[in-house]
This record gives C-alpha cells, structure tokens and sequence, in this order.
C-alpha cells in the first residue's frame, strides 16, 4: 500500500485528536469548573465557547436540548479543533444509548445525563469515552460506580441537600469524584462552599453565562467572569 503526503497528514491529525478519558479526567480536575451552554445559532456558541476558553475553562460542555443539535455539535468540533487548541469538548443533557453513541461518533470526548442509564454505561465503557450520570442519592452514585462512572454528576446539586450533603456522604466514600451541577454560581462563596464540602469539580450554566451576557454580547465580560471563577477555584484548593 502505497501512502501520500496527504494521507500522512490526515494520519498526524487524527492521531493529536485522540484523547483517553483519563485525560479528559485530570483536565476537569485540574480546571475545576466546566461551563455548559446551548443555542441554536452556531455563531453564538463559538462566541461563548471561546470567551470560557480564554478565561481559562478548556473544557466545555454542549447541552443537547434543540432540534438538530447534534449538527451544531458536530461543527463546533471541527471548528474548535482548528481554533482552540487543547479544548474537551462534551456534550450533555444526554437520556440514551443511541443518542450517545452518535454524539461519540461525532467527536464527544464525555458525555454528562441528568440521570443514571445502565445502557449508557456500557456504551461509553465499550468506547473508553469519559461517561458522568446524574445521581441524587448515595445508592445511585454507588450504582454508578459500579458500572464504571469516574465521575458522578450531584443533580440537581442545591434541591438534593447541597453542600452539605456532598461533604456528608464523602465522610464515609472519600473515593467518590463528585461533580455538583444546577445551581452552581461563579460566586466566591458559592464556590467556596462547593469546594470546602469536597467537590471534584463543578457544572456551571445560567449562573456563569447569564441571559444578560447573552442579551448584551458582552463576551469580554463573559472572559471575565470565568477567569475570576477560575482564580477562585485555585485559591480555594491552596
């Protein structure tokens, strides 16, 4: 088989687009916050996806909630390979196997539900793709577990007891790598309070990229906000 230049290069690219959940772990980690955000318009998205990723939030979750969204998605991956070197990119608010296999086959490097599905599980085990169910109880983030979730997404984190059930239930399962989300602002004490009980890291949506922002385009102050909650976040851990 004989290989041109250009296949070569296509070789090369696909090989940086690779990445092992453990990556897509320890970069959650070590940002500590990941911003989630839907809109129809794609322009919108690349607006508000960059303003994060210069404020230093290189990890981004897409939340699959309109018609066609997994056409926005999958532009925004091509795109974001071009143009933002480094970012995870995911996808959320998914309920079911098939709709996760495709979002996996059309670049998802994680993929966040609101609830725990058992058929999710194996379909992102199966494809070694980072997979983070939503649990409310202990019972089901010990059932999550089992099935293999590294991280376990607390929904909606504030109405299920919180932060102090998060630090509650880390007493005895120390093990657990719990990501709070719904509620979660880019506040000081908001994180402070997250972060103290024992928090892996955060989902941050409305609170972090507000309907003011988003009215106004203000995406510098978008940078803005995220950047101090990213300064927030590592000064809590210190």
């Amino acid at each position: 088989m004989w290989w041109t230049g250009s296949d070569f290069e296509l070789d090369n690219r696909m090989r940086k687009d690779t990445m092992k959940r453990i990556d897509v772990i320890l970069n959650m980690k070590e940002t500590g916050a990941v911003p989630l955000f839907y809109h129809p318009d794609e322009t919108v998205c690349r607006e508000v996806i960059s303003a994060c990723y210069r404020g230093g939030m290189k990890i981004f979750e897409f939340t699959n909630r309109g018609e066609l969204a997994h056409e926005t998605f999958a532009s925004l991956v091509k795109w974001s390979r071009e143009s933002l070197p480094g970012l995870v990119l995911g996808v959320g608010t998914v309920v079911d196997a098939g709709t996760c296999s495709l979002y996996i086959q059309l670049g998802a490097k994680f993929i966040v539900s609101p609830l725990l599905n058992e058929e999710m599980a194996r379909v992102c085990n199966r494809r070694k793709v980072l997979w983070i169910p939503g649990c409310a109880t202990a019972s089901e983030i010990g059932r999550a577990e089992e099935l293999g979730a590294e991280v376990v997404k607390l929904f909606p984190g504030p109405t299920v007891g919180g932060a102090a059930f998060l630090k509650a239930y880390l007493g005895p399962c120390p093990w657990s790598n719990i990501m709070p989300s719904g509620g979660v602002s880019p506040t000081e004490e908001n994180l402070t309070e997250w972060f103290s009980a024992g928090a892996f890291c955060v989902g941050m949506g409305s609170q972090l990229i507000s309907r003011e922002i988003l009215a106004a385009k203000d995406y510098a102050r978008l940078e803005d906000v995220s950047r101090k909650a990213i300064e927030i976040i590592q000064r809590i851990r210190k």
